[in-house]
């Protein structure tokens, strides 16, 4: 038929529970999206004080390549027990198709069913405000290095959330 191409890739994306076999893709996409100063932000000050839980850590695949990922940390914060979201990376190949938004939806709703009080992040407002995310109150929260408080933000899923969420925020067993 005129104006039609000759033949069209179909993506497959399938957004799976991440597990080890995925850790090196996972490795790639990160140093892709962030490059070496990731390891000195705040929130990777958080991790590396214990794992991510993999029950709430989710990859997508594209015909079985995994092009996407997102991590939950289980942390204090405050007084409050939840999550904290992050890195989210998506390759370049397939930004702008909203993989990452269901990834973060996907991430969110595990964390709510498993009973987290909220899920904290540090990122971009106008990206993560439409995907339900509010300000913490400016400050209300040390993290281990440094950290623009117009950019923590947080889904609460229980009463009280933004009053407890005063002081360190810390990775939690």
């Amino acid at each position: 038929m005129p104006g039609f191409p000759m033949f069209m890739k179909k993506h497959d994306l399938v957004y799976l529970t991440e597990d080890a076999s995925h850790d090196a893709a996972i490795e790639i996409i990160n140093e892709e999206a962030f490059g070496p100063g990731r390891f000195a932000r705040a929130a990777a000050r958080i991790r590396e004080q214990g794992p991510h839980d993999l029950s709430l850590s989710f990859v997508c695949a594209d015909d079985g390549e995994t092009i996407a990922s997102v991590r939950m940390t289980p942390v204090m914060a405050g007084s409050i027990k939840g999550h904290l979201l992050g890195p989210l990376a998506v390759r370049p190949s397939h930004k702008n198709r909203g993989i990452g938004r269901e990834l973060v939806r996907i991430a969110v709703e595990a964390a709510r069913r498993k009973g987290s009080e909220c899920v904290i992040l540090v990122g971009d407002p106008p990206y993560y405000q439409p995907l339900g995310f509010e300000k913490v109150a400016y400050g209300a929260l040390t993290f281990p290095g440094p950290v623009d408080p117009n950019r923590v933000l947080v889904v609460p899923m229980t009463e009280g959330v933004h009053e407890g969420l005063k002081g360190d925020i810390h990775w939690r067993a």
